[in-house]
């Protein structure tokens, strides 16, 4: 382990310890005494407010209410951050407003080196959703619904919540408890337990239009939600058995709530078992796209009759 890397490492252990000894530094980093000293002493003249204690048993402590040194990034560890930002133009993203002041503090941290690097990569690298003729133009569409926000302000606090629905010019409010937050085909749905009608609904962000925490005295415990989930488990219905070109279709693109399970070591068979909900044209219609999408690399073990006969519609516009 390089010594820079180390001694990173070495500062964010001693952070997240009220005290330590050289004895377990030694021990955490495989390292000799000798090297271990060495390192704190680096640590402490980087600016570190380390108070050393005497004695037999004695070891160091992070004196409190003491500004701590700046965060100390490796080559890579920067270069990693950077296109981790890049790739997420265009992904409507909450918190993302200042794209410019954010991009502009990350390079604040680094050397000029490190900045040249990443304007090379700027100019290299391109992602989905990126103008290759501008790659620093950002489309309006990268701004999230004005209430995602709001949201999860309000369920990083409490996931108990009374959110109000603008859906074919109705408008409804359900009292829900959260259970997740989740982005799929560029679109933000909240996926929740209906704690009135007592199951899981799924309401897209784009059609909210108020949420507020739902009041304590009207809520069902969280213990309850789950057993009452767990007993509105939905029997298997899709069963596929994927070879080595259908798994490579499974990666580019997959609906979020569907899985595989590899059969073999070498990650070139797996199983996919899932429930169709048959009623729902849309999920109905999706899914039987999705598996032309996977192409003939697949074998149908079980398939919802209603699933099958939209594949052979699908392929009859086709015939001859």
């Amino acid at each position: 382990m390089k010594k820079v890397v180390r001694i990173n490492i070495i500062m964010r252990y001693i952070n997240n310890r009220a005290h330590f000894t050289i004895s377990e530094i030694m021990r955490e980093f495989n390292i000799s005494r000798s090297t271990a000293i060495r390192d704190i002493r680096e640590i402490e003249a980087m600016g570190m407010p380390l108070v050393a204690e005497s004695g037999r048993d004695g070891g160091y402590f992070v004196m409190h209410n003491s500004v701590l040194p700046d965060v100390r990034f490796t080559d890579n560890e920067v270069k990693a951050l950077f296109i981790a930002f890049m790739a997420t133009r265009n992904q409507q993203l909450p918190y993302l407003k200042s794209r410019q002041s954010l991009a502009e503090k990350l390079l604040g941290l680094i050397s000029e080196n490190q900045q040249d690097d990443l304007v090379l990569l700027n100019q290299i690298l391109l992602f989905e959703g990126t103008n290759p003729n501008n790659p620093d133009l950002l489309d309006l569409t990268d701004l999230p619904h004005p209430m995602l926000e709001k949201l999860i302000q309000i369920l990083l606090l409490d996931r108990y919540l009374w959110i109000t629905i603008h859906e074919e010019k109705i408008t409804k409010s359900y009292p829900i408890y959260l259970l997740h937050l989740y982005r799929e085909k560029s679109l933000w749905h909240i996926e929740g337990f209906d704690l009135k009608e007592e199951k899981k609904k799924i309401f897209p962000v784009d059609h909210l239009t108020n949420v507020n925490p739902y009041p304590a005295k009207r809520r069902l415990s969280k213990k309850k939600i789950f057993e009452k989930l767990g007993k509105q488990e939905k029997v298997i219905n899709l069963v596929l058995e994927l070879g080595p070109k259908a798994i490579a279709q499974f990666k580019k693109y997959h609906p979020l709530k569907i899985s595989i399970s590899y059969t073999n070591p070498y990650q070139t068979t797996a199983i996919l078992k899932t429930f169709i909900n048959v009623n729902n044209p849309e999920e109905l219609t999706e899914i039987t796209n999705w598996m032309l999408f996977l192409g003939g690399d697949i074998l149908v073990r079980e398939v919802p009759k209603e699933v099958l006969e939209g594949l052979q519609e699908r392929l009859c516009l086709y015939c001859p």
